[in-house]
């Protein structure tokens, strides 16, 4: 399989803070790469220095055979790769379709838009809540709302940033199973950061584990639930789901 994406010594330092120190990854064609580690151990802000929402301080970001370094973030968009946002952000007074369909103005006029967001709402299990003000959700809506969207974008790898996050069981394996689909149907490339370890062991072709911003582990997810370094740093150690945005780590 081809590698769509790849970082190469990637850092980003916050004043006197590495929040991300050295990472190198590759992500290919097909992956299911699962990034996990503790709270502030720099996921999230991998993820934003892979969208260009951040610039690294060293290193280099490749996306589908361009140096994507320094370009802005709709850019990487066009090109082929975005996130969702692990706090939710719609415009709540405008309808869930709406907000779906905005994703699609990167590379869709208005009707267009509007025709590939009902398909990414079905997708969802949301379509019948279409014409619903959006800041009448609950947070597993407005997540599933945020997943559509991105997926208008006509992404070629999509960043999930705990997507899963509040789902109970039952809406977890639809997520699960959605991305399974998309992977194997569509051919997209995800990487997913998830504190529920069964949903990334269960859906991870491979996971790469940060902590205090460096890349301590990769491999299968039995080579990585196996690995002592990363029971002592993670897997071994009690965790909790509260959010790492708004930190810098």
């Amino acid at each position: 399989m081809s590698v769509l994406l790849e970082t190469r010594n990637l850092t980003r330092r916050f004043g006197g803070l590495i929040a991300v120190n050295d990472v190198s990854l590759q992500v290919r064609q097909g992956d299911i790469l699962g990034l996990i580690g503790p709270n502030g151990a720099g996921k999230t802000t991998l993820f934003n220095l892979l969208v260009g929402m951040l610039r690294p301080n060293a290193g280099q970001i490749t996306l589908l055979g361009k140096n994507i370094t320094h370009t802005k973030p709709h850019a990487v968009a066009r090109i082929g790769m975005t996130k969702t946002f692990q706090n939710v952000a719609l415009f709540s007074e405008m309808t869930v379709l709406d907000n779906v369909l905005v994703g699609g103005l990167l590379h869709d006029d208005l009707a267009q838009a509007r025709e590939q967001a009902k398909i990414q709402l079905e997708r969802v299990g949301l379509l019948g809540i279409s014409n619903n003000l959006a800041g009448n959700l609950s947070f597993p809506e407005r997540a599933r709302v945020e997943l559509a969207r991105a997926l208008c974008t006509r992404p070629k790898v999509l960043l999930l940033d705990e997507v899963m996050a509040a789902l109970n069981d039952a809406e977890m394996d639809a997520v699960l199973e959605l991305v399974k689909s998309l992977r194997d149907e569509e051919g997209l490339t995800f990487v997913i950061i998830e504190h529920h370890m069964r949903a990334i062991m269960s859906r991870c072709n491979r996971i790469a584990v940060l902590n205090f911003g460096r890349k301590i582990a990769e491999g299968s997810p039995q080579e990585v639930a196996n690995d002592p370094v990363v029971i002592e740093a993670y897997l071994g150690s009690s965790t909790d789901d509260e959010s790492e945005q708004g930190s810098h780590p």
